[in-house]
């Protein structure tokens, strides 16, 4: 994305680029295939047991919050009772998504979970086709794909009926399509310019309607209308989307990239990335609106001169919206929320405070009483990712800031980007009571990250140094000495290279990737574990 400003020519435009485009992937048929298969297992992995845990027929953690809403929703006309006191502090489509489910299969434990799983088989989808696009390799977006099914946070998120799977579905459909719009974009100016086509103006062309960045808005309002999380990746795909712009401007030498940009592409990518959010947003609320007897419905009447010009029910929304800030700026440590599982983002990062779903002692398994010890099986679910996920994941985040600020990789840009987007803004407010679950919007990025990482390591060929000549006089023995270590160096080298030691590396790292996933299987799906091998699952004391 990054270079050196271009010298202004006398034609607004060069045929030539000044550095290479982003590389595309060509097989087509077999990206399709390694999706299609991906999507098989993360559906499998998704739906297997997925009705099996539940609280004696009851939800199990913030499952008691949202599936009973969802289920009022079918009975209320799109919108939860009138609780009388207190507020829903979360936006509704969220809980409409599982009330369909919930419509179709009943109020059961698979019936408020299948739109989950649906929603977790469909990121690890999204999340192939992204990793093929931004490396141009099908190979990096299979090893995005993987990565993303065995990690533990992604599988409990999407196994339970809560809201941030959701989120996360719409925030990576919405990358996806910005993704196309970047390759579109392109792909019309090089059309334009092998047309022979000469621009006049200094500020290059004019590239038409862009339905990819449109689409990606309305997925951005629908992630804001799962959870205002949604609200960071507005702005941080907004800004990524016009720096795009600018930086194609540039590739191609026109002459004022950044003013041709403000002037061409501002307008529109606002119109789509920002007002067209907001549009959807307030349409997910149609419910709410046109309803007589929810919550705070006829209270914010406002005498202020503007409010002659916008609808009491907008008003109202306004106020409720004022009502769910004030929430959730109060749930503090300070205020007195204090809960034994709450965690912070430093925390989140490497994987150091899970957050326990469920728990039960005592438990009879199927396969027989007193199969796990007299004192029965523990049977939980923990809210834990995959250790060597994450902690490598620091590794790569490193490795992705070096490449931005060393190399100039626009691939890790997006990275970094959307990993700011989903752990940043919680930085803001150390004080707010907060949970690991809140960091479910990192795992993609994370994924993509070592998904880049790990395929750059593949194609890894090691050099081999020319080894140097002793010469007669003095120096001759330590000459000996060295000559020695660059054969040693050598030789080592030359092996790596023989074995094809990068892709040694990544099939290393994915077979323990997959062995840790498998390990912690127990304590994702809630499946009776007698209490000493529960005990083997923590790996840290504050797990």
């Amino acid at each position: 994305m990054w270079g050196p400003r271009p010298t202004p020519n006398a034609s607004s435009v060069s045929p030539q680029p000044l550095w290479p485009a982003p590389q595309r992937a060509t097989d087509t048929t077999r990206g399709w295939i390694v999706t299609a298969l991906l999507g098989v297992i993360a559906a499998l992995t998704r739906f297997m047991g997925l009705g099996a845990l539940s609280d004696d027929g009851t939800p199990i953690f913030d499952e008691k919050h949202y599936v009973p809403q969802a289920w009022q929703m079918l009975h209320n006309g799109g919108m939860e009772f009138n609780p009388g006191y207190g507020l829903v502090v979360h936006p509704p489509l969220g809980k409409h998504l599982i009330a369909l489910s919930e419509a179709v299969f009943g109020y059961n434990p698979w019936g408020w979970r299948v739109s989950s799983a649906i929603a977790g088989t469909i990121c690890v989808i999204l999340i192939v086709r992204i990793g093929r696009r931004l490396a141009g390799s099908t190979y990096a977006g299979a090893l995005a794909g993987i990565l993303l099914i065995c990690d533990g946070m992604f599988t409990v998120v999407s196994r339970t009926g809560l809201l941030d799977i959701f989120l996360i579905e719409f925030v990576l459909a919405a990358l996806l399509c910005l993704l196309h719009d970047r390759d579109q974009v392109e792909d019309r100016m090089v059309t334009t310019l092998q047309a022979g086509t000469t621009f006049t103006s200094e500020f290059g062309p004019r590239w038409g309607f862009r339905w990819w960045r449109f689409s990606a808005g309305v997925f951005l309002g629908l992630a804001t209308a799962v959870k205002w999380s949604g609200l960071y990746f507005i702005v941080v795909f907004g800004l990524l989307s016009v720096m795009w712009d600018v930086a194609l401007r540039r590739r191609y030498h026109v002459s004022r990239p950044w003013v041709g940009t403000l002037r061409r592409d501002t307008f529109p990518a606002i119109a789509s990335l920002a007002i067209m959010p907001i549009g959807i947003y307030i349409a997910s609320w149609w419910s709410w609106l046109r309803a007589e007897n929810a919550v705070y419905r006829h209270v914010g009447v406002s005498h202020a001169w503007w409010s002659t010009f916008i609808p009491r029910n907008l008003q109202s929304l306004w106020y409720y919206h004022q009502q769910m800030f004030t929430f959730h700026a109060n749930l503090t440590n300070s205020q007195g929320y204090h809960h034994p599982w709450e965690s912070k983002p430093w925390q989140w990062i490497a994987n150091i405070r899970p957050l326990l779903y469920y728990y039960d002692t005592g438990v009879e398994p199927a396969s027989g009483p007193h199969s796990c010890g007299p004192d029965g099986c523990v049977q939980a679910v923990l809210l834990l990712g995959t250790s060597v996920i994450w902690w490598t994941g620091l590794i790569m985040l490193v490795w992705a800031i070096h490449q931005v600020i060393i190399k100039h990789d626009p691939r890790y840009t997006i990275i970094l980007c959307g990993y700011a987007a989903a752990w940043l803004p919680w930085l803001l407010n150390w004080d707010r009571q907060m949970y690991f679950f809140y960091a479910s919007a990192l795992v993609p990025f994370i994924c993509l990250g070592l998904a880049l990482m790990l395929a750059q390591i593949d194609g890894w060929v090691p050099n081999i140094p020319t080894i140097p000549t002793a010469t007669s006089g003095n120096r001759n023995k330590p000459r000996k000495h060295a000559q020695h270590i660059w054969n040693v160096r050598a030789a080592w080298l030359t092996w790596c290279r023989n074995i094809h030691i990068g892709r040694v590396i990544v099939c290393a790292f994915m077979g323990l990737v997959i062995a840790n996933y498998v390990w912690i299987l127990p304590i994702l799906y809630g499946v009776p574990i007698s209490p000493d091998l529960w005990d083997l699952q923590h790996w840290l004391p504050s797990w």
